[in-house]
């Protein structure tokens, strides 16, 4: 399936269910009955409980948290997977948009890491149908790593450590961007933050949140936030129209979808982003114009609900956000195999 095929049929898809595809702000999908502390309910949330996720093959995860830290698959020798989707600071890189090779300016905002296996593919367009491919074509992208694959793959494969690391673990230390990717969407899988605050209150802790935090959720789930924010990661599952209800402006250049499918249509519809961890992964939106969360929530109040939030119902909506940070990954940094002597030497100002 083609990257255009792909993406129009899962817009197809949501469009059957999506309350956003109409002219009117979204109605709420769920009972706004006020919030009961029974268990028993709690099942019926629109956001989910986030759960670890383990792998049965800690070779590959190894191999691919090596090569997520890796700069040699960088044509500077300086840039890693890290470099923009920093597990320090919440998966992503805390700035407006990216640097790329050669100090170049990103064209958009960088999205979070974490949990971002649930998403329903990968980039703001959904141009990467999973991890595996998006790891592909951030190496060889010659606005971010800029490294064509058959020189990434080659460097590599000078490296005695990895030509060991790759033996172990598929068999054969022939190297190729097939496996490197692979390695390092296995890693990115694991990345997954459970245990959040808001994850203790859908498990039955009565004292897990604040009154103002439930007040919170109460408006988030009122005013129709859950038509996009839902499940597991509150976003990552659908696409939709940014300025639904009040045009979007921006100078940012991207077009979301329509640079995918070439309709016009399509224009501004983005992957609804993850607020799994939302409070450290600021600046918002495909353009980073949003600084704060009290920013996003009141834009995005009016273009896609068409409300304006009092001060104190966007505290109160900021509140809860901040319940979804979960449990940030415990990352021992990997020591990385050195060059060899016939391994390409970088220059990042070349």
């Amino acid at each position: 399936m083609t990257k255009k095929s792909f993406v129009t049929t899962a817009l197809s898809i949501m469009a059957l269910v999506s309350a956003c595809s109409s002219d009117k702000p979204p109605k709420p999908e769920f009972d706004e009955s006020s919030i009961e502390t029974s268990v028993m309910t709690r099942t019926n949330e629109p956001v989910n409980i986030i759960h670890p996720r383990t792998s049965t093959d800690e070779k590959l995860v190894e191999l691919g948290k090596k090569l997520y830290f890796e700069p040699r698959l960088s044509r500077s020798g300086f840039i890693s997977c890290n470099s923009c989707h920093n597990l320090s600071i919440g998966g992503s890189d805390n700035l407006k948009t990216s640097i790329g090779h050669k100090w170049q300016k990103g064209p958009i905002n960088a999205p979070t890491v974490l949990n971002s296996s649930m998403n329903i593919a990968q980039f703001w367009n959904g141009r990467a149908k999973d991890l595996k491919e998006q790891a592909a074509e951030q190496i060889a992208n010659p606005g971010e790593m800029a490294y064509p694959h058959e020189l990434a793959v080659a460097g590599l494969q000078t490296i005695p450590g990895y030509r060991k690391d790759f033996r172990d673990v598929f068999g054969s230390d022939r190297i190729n961007i097939e496996k490197i990717s692979k390695a390092i969407a296995a890693f990115e899988e694991t990345q997954v933050t459970p245990n959040s605050r808001f994850d203790n209150w859908l498990k039955g802790d009565d004292n897990a949140l604040t009154k103002e935090e439930l007040e919170g959720y109460k408006l988030f789930k009122t005013s129709g936030c859950t038509t996009c924010h839902n499940g597991e990661s509150l976003g990552g599952n659908s696409y939709r129209k940014m300025g639904l209800v009040e045009p979007y402006k921006t100078p940012n250049p991207a077009k979301g979808v329509e640079t995918i499918t070439g309709k016009v249509t399509d224009r501004f519809i983005f992957k609804v982003p993850t607020l799994r961890n939302v409070q450290l992964t600021y600046p918002y939106f495909h353009d980073g114009e949003a600084q704060t969360l009290g920013q996003a929530v009141e834009i995005m109040g009016r273009i896609q609900l068409g409300r304006t939030f009092s001060p104190q119902e966007n505290a109160q909506i900021v509140a809860f956000l901040k319940t979804l940070t979960g449990d940030q990954p415990k990352i021992v940094l990997p020591i990385l195999p050195p060059s060899a002597d016939d391994t390409p030497r970088h220059n990042p100002f070349e």
